[in-house]
């Protein structure tokens, strides 16, 4: 069986007229994240390790609306969530209102593997990461939010 492998940038609009040196840097990162994840399938690993894989690098990036790119609330805070899904067992895990989390994907994947929950917000999110937080998989943020 044969693979494929889609990405989007996130929510939200990206205009036309955006500027080309602010456009240029997400789409070369965009094709990084793609070539990543096509070499990982290729090498022959699981689905649900290149999802996570792409979506740390997305979230790493800050080009994009997730993790540190993450847009600010109203009040200045971050308030970050991610979800992932195993088609074949349909196991999922879900993280919402996140603000110390870099990877909320890897600790969504972690509540699904660990637990048998399938969410957890806010407080429950984050006392949880707190717990995991000498996995390297799931790292609390240490910079400030000036730095986002």
């Amino acid at each position: 069986m044969g693979w494929a492998l889609v990405l989007h940038d996130g929510a939200g609009d990206v205009p036309r007229t955006l500027p080309p040196e602010t456009r240029e840097p997400r789409l070369v990162a965009l094709c990084r994240c793609l070539d990543l994840g096509a070499a990982a399938l290729r090498d022959g690993r699981a689905a649900l390790d290149v999802v996570e894989l792409v979506v740390w690098e997305l979230e790493d990036c800050p080009h994009f609306n997730a993790g540190r790119g993450s847009v600010l609330t109203a009040d200045g805070t971050v308030e970050m969530e991610a979800c992932i899904m195993e088609g074949a067992t349909l196991r999922c895990g879900a993280v919402a209102g996140l603000s110390t989390v870099a990877n909320a994907v890897s600790l969504a994947r972690l509540l699904m593997e660990k637990t048998p929950h399938i969410y957890l917000a806010f407080d429950g999110a984050e006392a949880f990461a707190r717990e995991l937080e000498a996995n390297r998989r799931v790292y609390v943020l240490t910079w400030s939010v000036g730095q986002f």
